[in-house]
């Protein structure tokens, strides 16, 4: 059943009936908020942003945006469509990731922390607002109305995560710190990536410092690696699983939503729009080496 779908005599969506029905599981889990000293531990819930809350790589976007501005070369966004399509066909990998976050941080080397958030503010307006899977917000806006913490967990940098959350209404953001001297990015990293178990130990310090109750919380990721993410909570939950999450979550017994709607034509329009991508930057490359023949043996 595709979770767009609404019943004609209540306008209640099929994603709406599970947004709420998976948050309600979250406040009546046994051992949820149990009292502390006489007070209450605050539930929250942990997203991750790539194809879980906006449909592909949010940096690829935000890369389209800087090479705009003149931040990088031709053959730099060439490479970030290749990342892209790869991505939106296969999923996420450690070395996709690793390969994509070092280009990046040399990338930005220089550039203002100013600059960058101005761009991925106007980013998020013209491109990633239209990206959001609508089932995935009305999951996050139930967790909200329930008075659960809602934060974003990502390998976006960390300003960029915050600047997803805040247009969101989400208390904040988890993301990889780009160091930065004097308002500058240096091109170096203030500890890891925010991936894998990177994720897991921010949310573990987080429930620490803010006395959340993770047995009571929830968690949503759509790869294999936000396994150990959705370990760390009582309420996990794969959103848009690729085929290694969706098997495991079928092992474990973790519930599993799909806001894309048919995965059949879901995968159909992915593959379409991955070759798409693909055969973009392919022109692109050639029509950028048949401009500099003809400037070569131009007159």
């Amino acid at each position: 059943m595709r979770t767009d779908e609404s019943d004609p005599e209540t306008g209640e969506t099929a994603a709406d009936a599970a947004s709420q029905q998976l948050v309600t599981e979250t406040r009546t889990a046994p051992g949820a908020s149990p009292a502390v000293d006489g007070c209450s531990r605050r539930i929250a819930a942990f997203f991750d942003v790539d194809n879980t809350i906006i449909r592909g790589a949010s940096s690829f976007h935000l890369a389209r945006g800087l090479y705009a501005r003149g931040f990088f070369r031709k053959r730099d966004l060439v490479n970030f469509f290749f990342q892209q399509a790869r991505y939106m066909t296969f999923g996420e990998s450690k070395q996709q990731i690793n390969e994509v976050r070092s280009r990046a941080l040399l990338l930005m080397t220089g550039h203002s922390v100013a600059e960058v958030v101005a761009i991925g503010e106007e980013v998020y307006d013209q491109v990633l607002a239209l990206r959001i899977f609508p089932g995935t917000q009305k999951l996050l806006d139930a967790h909200l109305a329930a008075g659960h913490q809602v934060w974003l967990v990502t390998a976006t940098p960390v300003e960029i995560g915050d600047l997803i959350a805040r247009r969101l209404g989400a208390d904040g953001a988890l993301g990889t710190i780009a160091e930065h001297a004097n308002g500058f990015y240096t091109g170096r990293l203030v500890g890891d990536m925010m991936h894998g178990q990177a994720k897991a130990d921010a949310v573990l310090a987080l429930a620490e410092e803010h006395d959340l109750d993770l047995a009571g919380s929830s968690a949503y990721g759509d790869s294999m690696n936000d396994v150990p993410l959705l370990s760390t909570v009582g309420n996990p939950c794969a959103i848009n699983p690729d085929p290694r999450l969706r098997k495991h979550s079928k092992t474990v017994g973790w519930p599993v939503r799909e806001f894309r709607g048919r995965r059949r034509t879901a995968q159909r329009g992915l593959t379409t729009a991955s070759w798409a991508g693909l055969a973009w930057a392919a022109g692109l490359v050639a029509r950028s080496a048949t401009r500099s023949v003809r400037a070569r043996f131009r007159p």
